[in-house]
């Protein structure tokens, strides 16, 4: 039996959270959920309690007017859990805030490219991809400078270049056939399995099943980017070239 004196009071981990996107084009209640209840066909499981960020963006001057009390019951009436609002004007934060919703501020990062394609997945609400019977999930196009690829339940694997700024996740591991300049985070749901590999290895953070090591200051240069695997050793996380001959 573990000795209760070694365990730690308190952990911090990577953790993920991904949330749907809820983007209103209209203010009324009634109007949103006649639209839901067309959306789902009356189905009570059509939304699996999952997290749901709302964007105002397309409201304009109508936000204002928004009964965020009534929006967040109708939402969860559709077992949709209401966690921020996204796009919403400097003066409505104070009125979010009251009724228990966070400010999304993942969005003001700065976009490091000035050509924006459209986003497989949209940081930092995160539509989900069908990945039914699939083994992995493919992702086929660069992820971008404020996205968020998330594989549920099976490994990733991406065929183009994960900038910096951009962030993947899966469940399972995570292969990358171009470089590793973003986040990665394998083992989501806790698989201390799970691994990272990546053509070219030079991340801002990659985390193993919550476990994480950062690199706000690049790479050393007996550490050039190069084919590498990243996996868990206890609560230790390593990079492991490719070529056995050495270690980062």
């Amino acid at each position: 039996m573990q000795n209760s004196k070694n365990k730690k009071p308190i952990e911090i981990k990577i953790s993920t959270v991904v949330a749907v996107s809820v983007i209103l084009h209209a203010a009324k209640l009634l109007v949103l959920e006649t639209a839901l209840r067309e959306m789902t066909g009356g189905a009570p499981d059509f939304f699996d309690d999952e997290f749901a960020v709302i964007d105002v963006g397309a409201l304009g001057r109508n936000g204002a007017v928004m009964d965020w009390a009534a929006l967040i019951g109708l939402l969860k009436s559709h077992h949709l859990n209401p966690m921020a609002v996204r796009n919403a004007p400097s003066e409505l934060h104070a009125e979010i805030k009251a009724h228990g919703l966070s400010i999304d501020v993942v969005t003001r990062l700065p976009v490091k490219e000035s050509v924006v394609a459209p986003p497989v997945v949209i940081m930092p609400a995160v539509s989900i991809a069908p990945v039914a019977a699939a083994a992995a999930m493919i992702i086929d196009t660069p992820v971008r400078a404020g996205q968020r690829i998330y594989a549920r339940g099976v490994d990733l694997i991406i065929t183009a270049a994960v900038n910096n700024g951009a962030e993947v996740i899966a469940d399972g591991s995570i292969h990358i056939y171009a470089p590793l300049r973003g986040r990665a985070l394998a083992g989501a749901s806790g698989n201390a399995d799970a691994r990272i590999f990546a053509m070219v290895m030079e991340p801002e953070l990659v985390s193993i099943a919550g476990m994480y090591r950062t690199f706000e200051n690049g790479f050393s240069q007996d550490q050039a980017p190069q084919p590498a695997q990243v996996r868990l050793v206890g609560d230790k996380i390593e990079i492991v070239p490719l070529n056995p001959a050495s270690r980062l």
